[in-house]
């Protein structure tokens, strides 16, 4: 029996459903801007949820599910373990899926101060201590990191997951893609603070192929050597609480787990 109930070799179609939790939707966005692809993919599987495309919902289980966005209330908790729930395999799309996103830095601060400058009304804002990855609250299938998620990956992650194999989705650092694009390395010519070397491939080594440094937006590598990399950082300007901002940012959360600095 496939996850739907129906006898497998029957002929339908394999299900996907797409939820959001405390995001900005662009990894949402990006699955919409694949436009010709998506629409190839939708002849060999029924979207029955993706209410940023379309308000009709269909019920579970489900064959794939993607989520983006962090839990950060307990009804996020709540949501992402029914989720699981019905959804035979989940991937996580995105920073905030994977690694807390951006929202994560209130996890190295006083939420409940943060809570009193934002609102008017704190009283009415129910929150966690932290924004934590969904990986932190139930299994994960597999994680496609980025912010947002690259959309030539994430079609190669559905695709995989319609064809049962496992995602052809690198996991060396950025400065594989500077050197197969011939992008002269920002670093050493150029003296520019760049997370390239510590960085999850994806981008297409998109800011330094402009001449600026990456900013870590697809997370952690693999292989990360910070030891290495933190003198390279100061000599080219930048102070330790520098370099803590810089790593901090998109991925806060990953960096700190992963890397335990």
């Amino acid at each position: 029996m496939t996850p739907n109930g129906t006898a497998a070799g029957s002929g339908a179609a394999p299900t996907l459903a797409v939820f959001k939790l405390a995001s900005c939707d662009g990894c949402q966005l990006t699955l919409l801007d694949c436009e010709d692809e998506l629409l190839a993919l939708a002849d060999r599987m029924e979207i029955a949820h993706f209410l940023e495309a379309s308000s009709s919902v269909g019920p579970g289980p489900y064959d794939l599910a993607l989520v983006e966005g962090s839990v950060t209330t307990t009804a996020d908790a709540e949501r992402v373990r029914a989720i699981r729930a019905a959804s035979r395999r989940l991937v996580t799309i995105g920073a905030c899926a994977t690694a807390g996103g951006i929202q994560a830095l209130r996890n190295f601060a006083d939420v409940a101060e943060y809570r009193r400058t934002v609102y008017a009304r704190p009283e009415y804002v129910a929150t966690l201590a932290a924004s934590t990855p969904v990986s932190a609250h139930v299994k994960v299938d597999f994680e496609l990191r980025g912010c947002p998620v690259d959309r030539r990956q994430l079609l190669e992650v559905i695709t995989a997951f319609l064809a049962g194999r496992e995602p052809a989705v690198p996991d060396h650092s950025v400065c594989f893609e500077c050197k197969r694009r011939g992008v002269v390395c920002v670093t050493v010519a150029c003296g520019i603070p760049c997370l390239g070397p510590v960085t999850h491939a994806g981008c297409g080594a998109l800011c330094p192929a402009y001449r600026r440094g990456c900013f870590g937006c697809f997370g952690p590598a693999r292989s990360v050597n910070l030891p290495a990399l933190v003198p390279l950082l100061r000599r080219d300007g930048l102070d330790d609480e520098a370099v803590g901002r810089l790593l901090h940012t998109y991925n806060a959360a990953a960096f700190d787990e992963e890397t335990h600095r």
